[in-house]
């Protein structure tokens, strides 16, 4: 019998082909089934298991279960923050030096698949090249003596947007639009070095305590991220007729399985906009296969008819972020963040301006 379990809302599911959790689009997870261990398994009565090197379902209990072990002489592990579709992610401690990471462990069961290995080495090179406020670096790619692959990066003491939207609701105006125009800068600043996101969403964005300035964005998991001047090889390993990314944030070339670049990230970030403001996503839909197809066929709806003190300049804003065709939306970021606040599309040097002083 296989069941999948939805790691955002706990919905298990039995005997089910979907990937996805009708219920918020999130990649389910697969529970691994516990058999009872025959005699020819154990070490006698009672015994256990032994670890044999190589097998998928060892490895995989070893990825799930690193809490309070070293990993790979290196880190001491100290809790599980949360686990995906491909990997699980750990608080630790690096023992040399006394910092406090994020480490996260690509699950063993992608890891003896080349095409997932090559991708998260990309990601650890793409990202490794990110070093802005509003962005979350990657330190290093590691690979444990027992096969276990790794990244590792700073822990950010914050908030999830996802989470903060479940506990307060819908987001004050001018909050929402001064944290959009962070995640804005950080994207802009990606995308000028040709690097394009592709699961951009609110589990994907850390509010982060920053002094007087109240609280600072900042964008993680490049882990879908795919460089725009993509070679043969890498367009290859995308070309497998599996969609990549979470349904709800997905853009109409997403979808259809389309050449991304900047402009579907500042889709995905209108629609994250919306949700912001009024705790529900742009289209409707049934479940994510539904919202998927209305945002192929109908338009955005107006956001002042769910919340009436959004500004119009907001208003505007996201409806030429959420356009269908990409070249009607915004060209870059930061004429998104502009527009968010008003500003003339021309104005660049408005709040990135105003980063790149405070942060160089």
């Amino acid at each position: 019998m296989s069941e999948r379990r939805c790691p955002k809302c706990g919905s298990v599911y039995t005997d089910t082909g979907a990937r996805f959790c009708p219920k918020d689009g999130s990649m389910l997870v697969e529970i691994q089934s516990k058999k009872p261990a025959t005699p020819s398994a154990s070490s006698g009565t009672g015994g256990r298991t032994p670890h044999t090197p190589g097998k998928a379902g060892a490895g995989l209990d070893r990825a799930s279960t690193l809490t309070s072990q070293i990993l790979d002489g290196r880190y001491e592990v100290l809790k599980k923050l949360g686990e995906g579709g491909m990997s699980y992610v750990y608080l630790a401690k690096e023992i040399s030096s006394g910092d406090t990471v994020a480490i996260k462990v690509l699950s063993p069961r992608l890891a003896s698949d080349k095409s997932s290995v090559e991708r998260l080495r990309r990601e650890a090179g793409l990202a490794m090249r990110l070093d802005h406020p509003n962005v979350c670096r990657i330190l290093r790619l590691g690979e444990s003596e027992d096969g276990l692959i790794y990244l590792v990066m700073p822990f950010l003491k914050g908030e999830l947007l996802s989470d903060r939207e479940v506990r307060a609701g819908p987001m004050d105006i001018a909050v929402g639009v001064r944290l959009l125009q962070q995640m804005c800068a950080g994207l802009h600043y990606a995308h000028e070095l040709q690097i394009v996101h592709r699961d951009l969403k609110p589990e994907n964005v850390m509010l982060v305590p920053d002094g007087a300035e109240g609280e600072r964005a900042v964008i993680m998991d490049f882990g879908l991220a795919k460089e725009r001047r993509a070679d043969p090889a890498i367009a290859k390993l995308t070309a497998t007729g599996i969609i990549l990314g979470t349904p709800e944030f997905m853009s109409p070339e997403q979808i259809r399985g389309k050449p991304l670049d900047a402009r579907s990230d500042i889709y995905a970030l209108g629609i994250v906009a919306f949700e912001m403001f009024t705790g529900k996503l742009p289209f409707q839909g049934r479940n994510a296969q539904e919202m998927m197809i209305a945002r192929l066929r109908s338009q955005p709806q107006p956001i002042r008819q769910l919340r009436a003190d959004v500004p119009e300049t907001v208003e505007k804003a996201l409806v030429k972020a959420l356009q269908t065709n990409p070249d009607d939306r915004f060209a870059t970021a930061i004429d998104f963040g502009n527009a968010l606040a008003g500003a003339a599309p021309s104005a660049a040097s408005g709040f990135l301006g105003k980063l790149k002083e405070r942060f160089s």
